[in-house]
């Protein structure tokens, strides 16, 4: 079910298995305070249904921003998510290799400057990411 949809983020949930599938936005420059306004609705949201799983669909994602404007968007993004009970976060790379080498770097980033209290993973196919969301987080030793 569609939760949140806007011309820069839609949020759709699947409550049976508590996966929240975030079509990851086109990063531009101009866009960028609606891009942080959505990660704010994007994490309100998830506070507001409990949501424990996240996909981040970054397939289609178009990157014209800056390398650091990139990476605030990703710190951004984690710190959000952060202050919420998330307990996993896939991402699903992107089709672009020079959009996936800079969100690698960023990941890395992320994974470094903050204590995430949710594990992080990437992924190449679908199928794979949500199965790994599925997994019992208690037994998990990633």
């Amino acid at each position: 079910m569609i939760l949140f949809e806007n011309s820069i983020v839609k949020l759709d949930y699947n409550p049976a298995t508590d996966i929240l599938i975030v079509a990851y936005p086109d990063l531009h420059g101009y866009l960028l305070p609606e891009i942080k306004y959505s990660v704010d609705i994007l994490a309100d949201t998830v506070r507001s249904y409990d949501i424990k799983k996240v996909l981040l669909d970054s397939t289609r994602t178009v990157v014209s921003v800056t390398p650091e404007e990139s990476r605030e968007i990703s710190v951004y993004l984690a710190s959000a998510l952060a202050k919420t009970r998330v307990q996993r976060l896939a991402r699903l790379q992107s089709l672009d290799a020079n959009v996936e080498t800079r969100a690698k770097g960023n990941m890395q980033h992320v994974q470094e400057a903050l204590s995430l209290p949710f594990l992080l993973r990437n992924f190449s196919d679908k199928a794979e990411a949500i199965a790994w969301l599925q997994h019992d987080v208690l037994t998990d030793q990633v």
